[in-house]
């Protein structure tokens, strides 16, 4: 038995793994979904995050209630992946492997949104259709909102969901953080923490948000454990090909160490 604990993207929340978690679960394992601050159900609002720690807390009370000899498998999406970067950075010794899913990966060498700044540099601003950025924090220290449109979410990440899902979503995103350094400081995750955990890569190859060029980049600019593909998958592999994904976290609960209980 395996402890898997997922983390959402950017603007979405814990419903988006509402296909994977049964499955894992059928599978014999242990599922924990999280709300990060202000997102899914956590009534936070997002005028709340001044930084990152701020908006991981959820994640970091969930690892904190484990017991020193718990290892989880911690499951990054999209944005996910930088507060679960913080996540290992704090807890490297309750984590088995981190798994980031079509994800921005920071390293230990660049501040943690390295990545995703990355990333925003290079989409045109015609393939941001209707992205929408707002502003709130102090005129010394601007911070950043952002929210997923419906037609960036129709084009750019559920193009191969099913309808429902795509449906679904447009009820229930709402306006996250943008996490820029404004938010999460300058200082790098270090080798002794978050550079510790084991990483495996999950590339989705249709993703037209994040595309496959970029997500080679960031696993060549910091190097992870494994990498594994999902053919015909869009930015949300957990819709688009549910079961697809449930086989690779499984064959990685059953590669990775094995947990005592």
């Amino acid at each position: 038995m395996k402890q898997y604990v997922l983390v959402h993207g950017g603007c979405h929340g814990a419903w988006c793994w509402y296909k994977v978690k049964p499955v894992l679960e059928a599978s014999g394992h242990r599922v924990t979904v999280v709300d990060l601050t202000a997102s899914g159900v956590n009534m936070s609002k997002v005028e709340e995050i001044q930084t990152l720690e701020d908006y991981a807390k959820p994640l970091l009370k969930v690892l904190e209630s484990f017991g020193s000899e718990d290892k989880v498998i911690l499951v990054a999406h999209s944005l996910g992946g930088i507060s679960v970067g913080l996540a290992a950075d704090m807890f490297p010794s309750k984590i088995s492997v981190a798994v980031f899913i079509t994800s921005f990966m920071p390293d230990t060498t660049n501040p943690p949104p390295y990545v995703f700044e990355k990333y925003l540099e290079s989409v045109m601003e015609e393939d941001r259709l209707n992205m929408e950025f707002g502003t709130y924090g102090t005129h010394d220290r601007p911070l950043t909102t952002i929210l997923l449109g419906t037609k960036y979410l129709a084009k750019k990440m559920y193009q191969l969901s099913p309808i429902a899902d795509f449906e679904l979503a447009k009820t229930l995103v709402r306006v996250g953080p943008a996490v820029t350094r404004n938010l999460t400081g300058t200082r790098s995750f270090t080798e002794e923490g978050y550079g510790s955990v084991t990483r495996v890569y999950i590339v989705c190859q249709e993703d037209k948000g994040l595309i496959e060029e970029f997500q080679r980049w960031i696993i060549e600019n910091f190097p992870v454990e494994e990498v594994m593909e999902i053919k015909d998958a869009d930015h949300m592999p957990m819709f688009s090909k549910p079961l697809e994904l449930c086989d690779r976290l499984l064959r990685i609960a059953d590669k990775y160490p094995k947990l005592r209980y």
